[in-house]
């Protein structure tokens, strides 16, 4: 997969002094948003920016913040404050500022006192937020903000679904979402082997094999990466730009946006969690669903 920008005629512009959050490509960065400020355009015709981090810094001695020159497409007003106060519950899915930055992750308990144990994907590990530091995820599409998880999450409050931790029975076909380096982001086929331990199963991979390629990859993974198999949804007319869809890639489907429409059923999809884009064919593409409070959801 190369680098590259989705296809749209729109494109953010944004002025200097303005606030700003960063998404980052690097390394142990990826799924997060840095607070900065943009400084100045790098050129008259360009649409890239140089934009100061807030805590971020150029050096181990901290007394100097870093600078980056970044594209349009990585950066983003702040996120308005919701509408009214958020009564976070187990099993949202949030945005938890943790190491400077605001990352995603889910509350996996609540605990006494405002406080939440929350999973952290980029991290692979749990950690324990207050109230203040958590918030729920919202993007910005075409120079607005689309609030689907609060929706989601007014949804929730007025459902009698149960908030435990789902269930899954030995045999059951499933999805999983991996955090192992090169295939982050991406969910993967699976059979549910058996329990293993509080909210926890061993599972066995579909199209993944172990080292040694005698055999179907088996791991345990938590409750909470993983997921019932998506319903099929029948694409009649095709997708078109800016559409939210799943591609399969590398054994695996990936969650992006269409970039461009290409002919013969073909399409740009641009991967959200690496910014990069490649070619599929309409036969490797799905709707992207988001499985959220016990039921499927079409963002």
């Amino acid at each position: 997969m190369s680098t590259a920008k989705p296809s749209s005629s729109w494109m953010a512009q944004f002025k200097s002094g303005e606030r700003v959050e960063v998404s980052s490509n690097d390394r142990g960065f990826r799924g997060s948003w840095y607070a900065g400020t943009v400084v100045r355009r790098e050129a008259k015709n360009t649409n890239r920016y140089v934009v100061e981090y807030d805590q971020l810094y150029a050096d181990e001695s901290g007394e100097k913040l870093l600078q980056e020159t970044l594209d349009w497409v990585q950066l983003r007003p702040p996120p308005p404050p919701p509408e009214k106060k958020v009564q976070f519950k187990v099993e949202d899915e949030v945005e938890a500022f943790y190491s400077d930055g605001w990352w995603e992750g889910a509350i996996i308990a609540e605990h006494s006192g405002g406080k939440f144990a929350v999973f952290l994907r980029g991290f692979d590990e749990e950690i324990v937020l207050e109230e203040k530091d958590l918030r729920l995820p919202v993007q910005w599409v075409k120079g607005k903000w689309e609030p689907r998880f609060e929706q989601v999450q007014r949804e929730k409050e007025n459902s009698n679904f149960s908030k435990e931790v789902m269930k899954f029975t030995q045999g059951m076909q499933v999805e999983v979402l991996t955090d192992e380096d090169g295939l982050k982001g991406a969910w993967f086929a699976a059979t549910i082997i058996e329990p293993s331990g509080e909210d926890k199963y061993l599972i066995e991979y579909k199209t993944l094999r172990n080292d040694d390629d005698t055999e179907f990859l088996r791991e345990v993974i938590r409750a909470c990466n993983i997921r019932p198999c998506p319903p099929e949804i029948i694409v009649v007319d095709g997708f078109k730009v800016w559409d939210a869809v799943d591609a399969y890639y590398n054994e695996g489907w990936w969650v992006g946006v269409i970039a461009k429409v290409l002919i013969n059923s073909n399409y740009e999809v641009n991967f959200i969690e690496y910014d990069e884009k490649t070619t599929f064919n309409l036969a490797d593409l799905r709707p992207h669903q988001d499985w959220l409070n016990g039921k499927w959801v079409v963002p």
